[in-house]
C-alpha cells in the first residue's frame, strides 16, 4: 500500500511539473514571439500611454520603431529584416506597397471598431474597400505664420511667400512632394503633375523663393516657430497645431490655389509575424476613447467620428484643421507617381536646396 501511495505521489508530482512547464512555456510565448508586435510609425505620432494600455489589456508586448519618410519605411519593409506587424504609411505609399505585394489584406471582421470611422474617409481611390488599410490620421499642407512678427500679414495665396519683406523668415518642410507641390499649386498646376515642363517651371519658381528661405528642415520646424525664430513655415496641419498649442500668436491657412489633402492609414506588412496581434492593435486604436486621447496628444485630425463626438467642439469645429467638404474639394490627394517620376521630384527638390547654398 505504501508503495502504491508513493508511486501515486510521484505521478502527481510529474504531472504538476509538466503542467507548470507547459504553462510557463505559454506565458513565455505570450510575452515574446507570438505575444509581441512591432509597430512602425512616424515620429511623435502616438500617445505613449496608449501603448502601455494596449499591453496591459492584451498581454501583447509592443516593440515601437519610427521612420521619417514613406520611402525609408517602404525600403525597410521590403528588405524584410524586421517583422513589422503594423505600419502607418501615407496614401500614395499604400498604393505602391500594394503594387509590390508588401501588404496583408485586412480582415474587417476582426476590427469591429471600424464602424467608428466617418464614411467620408473610407473606400478612397488609393485603397478601394479598405482591403489593405484602415484610416489613422488626416490633414492638409499649408502655411503656419505668426502675424505679430509680420505686421498682421496673412497668407491667402502661395505667392504671398514670395513677398520681399519675408527675407530669411520662411521655413520649408524637408519634403519633395510638399515643396515641389507648393511650386506647382502656385502656378495653378496639379501637385501630381507628370508634365516635365510644368515641373521645370515650378522648380525655377521655387528657386526664386531662396532669399526668403531660412531653413529646409523636418520636425525642428515646430520648435523654431514656437520660439519665434522664424515667422512663416510651409508645413503640415498637425505640426501647425503643435506650434499653436504652445504659441497662441501662430495661425494656419491653406492657400486658395489648393494644396494637399493627405491620409495616413494603418496597414499590416507582409513581414508580420503576429497578424492577430496586428488586428487587435488596429481595433484598439479605433476605439472612440482611445482615438480621442490619441488625437488630443498628436494634434492631427482624426477620421474617427465617434472620437470627434468626445472631443472639444472648439477643436473639431476649427475649419483650419477640420475643413468642411466644400473646402476639401480644392485639395488633392498625393498619387503614386511611380519610381521614375518620384525620382524626378526628388532630383528637382535637391536642385532647389543646392541652389540656395550657392
Amino acid at each position: 500500500m505504501k508503495s502504491i501511495i508513493q508511486t501515486s505521489i510521484a505521478i502527481l508530482a510529474v504531472c504538476a511539473l509538466l503542467f507548470y512547464g507547459v504553462s510557463a512555456l505559454e506565458k513565455s510565448s505570450a510575452t515574446s514571439g507570438g505575444g509581441s508586435i512591432t509597430i512602425y510609425n512616424w515620429g511623435e505620432y502616438i500617445d505613449p500611454e496608449l501603448i502601455t494600455q494596449f499591453e496591459e489589456e492584451t498581454n501583447i508586448n509592443v516593440v515601437y520603431e519610427t521612420f521619417d519618410s514613406n520611402e525609408a519605411m517602404m525600403t525597410k519593409i521590403e528588405q524584410g529584416g524586421t517583422s513589422y506587424d503594423v505600419a502607418m504609411p501615407s496614401e500614395y505609399a499604400i498604393e505602391k506597397m500594394k503594387e509590390n505585394d508588401l501588404l496583408i489584406p485586412i480582415d474587417q471582421e476582426k476590427i469591429p471598431n471600424l464602424k467608428n470611422i466617418d464614411p467620408y474617409f473610407l473606400d478612397l481611390p488609393f485603397d478601394p474597400g479598405n482591403e489593405y488599410s484602415i484610416p489613422y490620421f488626416w490633414g492638409t499642407v499649408g502655411i503656419a505664420f505668426n502675424p505679430t512678427l509680420l505686421d498682421g500679414q496673412t497668407f491667402e495665396s502661395w505667392d504671398d511667400l514670395w513677398d520681399p519683406s519675408l527675407e530669411q523668415e520662411v521655413i520649408v518642410v524637408d519634403g519633395a512632394r510638399e515643396a515641389i507641390g507648393m511650386g506647382l499649386n502656385s502656378l495653378g498646376y496639379s501637385l501630381n503633375s507628370r508634365d516635365l515642363s510644368e515641373l521645370r517651371e515650378a522648380t525655377d519658381k521655387l528657386k526664386t523663393l531662396g532669399p526668403n528661405v531660412k531653413a529646409v528642415i523636418g520636425d525642428e520646424i515646430v520648435e523654431m516657430m514656437r520660439r519665434e525664430e522664424a515667422a512663416v513655415a510651409l508645413t503640415w496641419s498637425g505640426q501647425a497645431a503643435d506650434m499653436m498649442f504652445v504659441n497662441e500668436n501662430i495661425d494656419f491657412s491653406v492657400p486658395e490655389e489648393g494644396s494637399n489633402l493627405w491620409f495616413d492609414n494603418m496597414v499590416i506588412p507582409k513581414t508580420s509575424g503576429n497578424v492577430d496581434g496586428a488586428h487587435a492593435f488596429i481595433n484598439f486604436m479605433l476605439d472612440a476613447e482611445t482615438a480621442a486621447q490619441n488625437t488630443e496628444y498628436v494634434g492631427y485630425s482624426t477620421p474617427n467620428q465617434a472620437a470627434v463626438a468626445l472631443m472639444d467642439p472648439e477643436v473639431t469645429g476649427d475649419e483650419r484643421f477640420y475643413p468642411p467638404e466644400e473646402l476639401r474639394e480644392r485639395l488633392e490627394v498625393y498619387e503614386n507617381l511611380g519610381l521614375e517620376m518620384l525620382g524626378i521630384y526628388n532630383e528637382l527638390f535637391l536642385e532647389f536646396k543646392m541652389d540656395m547654398e550657392n
